[in-house]
């Protein structure tokens, strides 16, 4: 089977298609090489194939086929030239920034990131002094200004986790590269279907394949996407010697994901869109966010940069933490669980799970409000949504 030319063909059937190299045994589904290593035919290619003189595999740490299948595929998806996959979407960061930075290296990043990703700035980065400095995410004038003569990259998740803010992306990437920096852009909400950063101007895309790739809350898994020329050793080696790796398993999980993302991926957004505009109508509701309402800060950019809006709707509701917190108590159908990009539509507060660790500050610039509830939108009957989130909400307001 010749290989196929990304170049040639669209997202959905690179989805399907792409990476796949069938053995002798002449499979149609993808293999699942479930092996720790490789046997070598004889001593001069074990010996090859550790000095790199030979390509090839060699341990399962740093080369399986099933996750080359799958890196294969959504760098074709993506536009990249290479995509590594680590352990975790938490993994796929850090082996960026420790790949890509050194000691006295300063990033330059949106507040409007995971909360558990600034506990990684803060927390660990900081520990070998890489400094990072926050600003708002639609700020581009406070994004230029922070940048010194040490930032190396600029980082941000576009729509942004759980407010949905848009970002420009090639207006950050301009503004990036007029400095002589990198751009990094986690594209975790949209997915390639949705959204492609590379065209855009972007220089590293980072994906949590926990979320929408998986598609169905199995595995967790991340990746790491860009040139071969910035990836290549610099990534590579955080992953091959520090072991932050894709299990061949959860690998084959995820390509099973990607066959089907495109499909899923609108499926959300209209389910989303539709439970968006419902709840502004609701009484006891004070803000919703989701792109496609027009009255969101950035609908018209997402309308320019995103093919469709994703499936995150967040939400406050009247009477802060108490009430957010009786209306999840009161869910039937919802899973409450911080998880995302399920099949199953999920609820959680914020405030007190996935941004639990910032202070009280930090919250507030960032729009961590007590009365925020996210949602993450399955492939239930929306009419069942609505009514158990309706059920709910009148108990929260009582």
């Amino acid at each position: 089977m010749a290989k196929i030319d990304p170049d040639q063909y669209g997202v959905n059937t690179l989805a399907v298609r792409a990476g796949r190299q069938p053995t002798g045994e002449g499979e149609h589904s993808e293999p699942l090489f479930l092996t720790s290593s490789f046997v070598f035919k004889d001593a001069a290619q074990a010996a090859a194939r550790f000095a790199e003189d030979e390509p090839g595999n060699i341990y399962s740490r740093f080369t399986n086929p099933t996750v080359r299948i799958f890196e294969e595929r959504l760098a074709a998806m993506e536009g990249a030239e290479r995509c590594i996959a680590t352990s975790s979407g938490m993994g796929a960061i850090l082996s960026a920034c420790l790949g890509l930075l050194k000691a006295g290296d300063h990033i330059v990043s949106s507040r409007s990131v995971f909360g558990t990703t600034i506990n990684l700035l803060n927390k660990v980065l900081s520990k070998f002094d890489i400094a990072t400095s926050y600003v708002t995410l639609s700020d581009y004038a406070a994004w230029e200004a922070a940048i010194t003569g040490k930032t190396r990259l600029l980082y941000l998740e576009t729509p942004s986790n759980p407010l949905t803010e848009v970002a420009d992306i090639q207006r950050l990437a301009d503004i990036a590269h007029s400095h002589g920096c990198l751009l990094v852009v986690d594209n975790c909400f949209c997915t390639p279907v949705l959204q492609q950063p590379f065209r855009l101007g972007a220089d590293v895309v980072i994906h949590s394949a926990t979320k929408y790739l998986d598609g169905q809350g199995r595995c967790v898994g991340g990746a790491v996407l860009g040139s071969e020329q910035l990836l290549g050793e610099n990534v590579f080696n955080v992953l091959k010697y520090g072991g932050s790796t894709m299990s061949p398993f959860n690998a084959w999980v995820f390509l099973k994901g990607l066959e089907t993302l495109n499909l899923r991926m609108l499926a959300h957004s209209r389910n989303a869109a539709e439970i968006a505009h419902w709840l502004v109508a609701q009484e006891g509701i004070e803000k919703v966010y989701y792109p496609r309402l027009a009255d969101h800060p950035q609908h018209e950019l997402a309308v320019r940069q995103q093919k469709d809006f994703g499936g995150i709707v967040s939400f406050v509701v009247t009477g802060g933490q108490a009430a957010a917190w009786r209306l999840i108590d009161h869910i039937r159908l919802f899973s409450i669980t911080a998880n995302l990009g399920d099949s199953k539509s999920t609820i959680t507060h914020p405030a007190t799970t996935t941004h639990n660790r910032l202070t009280d500050e930090e919250k507030r610039q960032t729009g961590i409000a007590p009365g925020l509830i996210r949602l993450s939108i399955g492939h239930e009957d929306v009419s069942d949504l609505k009514n158990d989130l309706y059920r709910a909400l009148t108990k929260a307001l009582l």
